[in-house]
């Protein structure tokens, strides 16, 4: 369940609750009897699992300073040129 932190808009009052999702919103200073309004914090995220840093999304045997293989290094430079070209001409005609 999340936690949700009000503050009281007339004696500043700010305290933390752990409510449900499905819980009503807090709308009475429990020490004064104001009104509250929900306060927005940062959210802390956290990664786990394999894939999200460099050295994890390789393998065990790359290094970070081995260039990546794709599909164009197979081909070499000129296929991928090719088709730029070919359209150049056919649109400013």
């Amino acid at each position: 369940m999340p936690t949700y932190s009000y503050a009281c808009t007339q004696c500043d009052n700010r305290f933390d609750i752990v409510q449900s999702f499905s819980d009503d919103t807090l709308t009475e200073c429990p020490q004064c009897t104001g009104k509250l309004r929900k306060l927005f914090n940062s959210v802390g995220i956290v990664f786990k699992g394999s894939g999200f840093y460099r050295t994890d999304s390789r393998g065990g045997t790359s290094t970070a300073s081995e260039p990546a293989k794709t599909s164009s290094d197979s081909n070499g430079s000129s296929g991928t040129s090719t088709p730029a070209s070919s359209s150049a001409p056919a649109a400013a005609s």
